[in-house]
């Protein structure tokens, strides 16, 4: 017989267990997100991040961003930034909305990085979006937001008209940049091991607009980029990685791509 004593023991030593082998996995992940990358943006453009913060005094400063009525009405899906909430991209929707486009948010609360489980709910939301509207759907992505919405239009071209990226790293090395440490910590997989179809750089079968910076304190201008073969468009901007989400000369960019890039 097995006595009561011996049963919690045994219990005890397989929560001990457990325990070990969970603190040896994170000790991995601790471990893989503090190697070095191999090409971000120079320190002093990560420096040159703290700028964004001014981003609304100097709104105020200058006046009200001012937007013309567009001729192209479109509907919009925002996706926000790794580790940014859509409140981060409220100014741009309302600029859009004010241009006569239909902006949403992802309808997703924060951005953690990509599940097969969010991949799925995104898909779902772009799809009633689409069938709502009647008509296909602009995603304008910021930094990892834009590789969801490259990945979309892959899975769904049908129910998309354009895909914009904002200083995402789509193309070349996936550590080229200042924040991959911090994706795989959270996000619990390797930057390579992310559960996208394809390459990230395989362009999707839509019209495609890369906007990129560089002054980007994030992300390797290079990796935003892109190569001719992976996006239809490219478009230099002046602002920083964390500009790209309320600056006027990117809300300016993305209404000029909804115009005359998308189908």
């Amino acid at each position: 017989m097995i006595r009561a004593g011996t049963l919690l023991r045994n219990e005890d030593k397989s929560d001990e267990n457990r325990r070990g082998r969970q603190g040896t996995a994170l000790s991995e992940r601790l471990g893989k997100s503090l190697s070095p990358g191999s090409g971000g943006p120079h320190i002093k453009h990560v420096v040159g991040e703290l700028s964004a913060l001014a981003e609304p005094f100097r709104r105020m400063g200058s006046g009200t961003l001012e937007v013309k009525q567009s001729a192209r009405p479109s509907p919009v899906m925002l996706l926000p930034g790794f580790g940014t909430h859509p409140i981060r991209m409220r100014y741009m929707a309302r600029k859009l909305e004010e241009a006569g486009h239909r902006a949403v948010d992802w309808g997703m609360g924060w951005n953690l990085g990509p599940t097969p489980e969010v991949i799925e709910e995104l898909q779902g939301n772009i799809r009633a979006f689409h069938n709502e509207c009647g008509e296909r759907v602009a995603l304008v992505g910021w930094s990892l937001g834009g590789l969801f919405a490259r990945e979309m239009a892959k899975r769904e071209p049908d129910a998309v008209s354009l895909v914009v990226t904002m200083g995402s790293p789509f193309s070349g090395d996936p550590r080229d940049n200042n924040a991959w440490r911090a994706y795989e910590l959270i996000a619990g997989h390797s930057v390579e091991e992310a559960p996208m179809r394809g390459t990230m750089a395989e362009k999707p079968p839509v019209p495609t607009v890369a906007l990129w910076s560089a002054r980007d304190g994030i992300v390797a201008p290079r990796s935003a980029c892109g190569n001719p073969f992976e996006r239809d468009r490219a478009e230099a901007l002046r602002c920083t990685h964390l500009g790209f989400a309320n600056s006027g000369e990117a809300i300016e960019a993305v209404l000029r791509a909804l115009e005359k890039d998308a189908l």
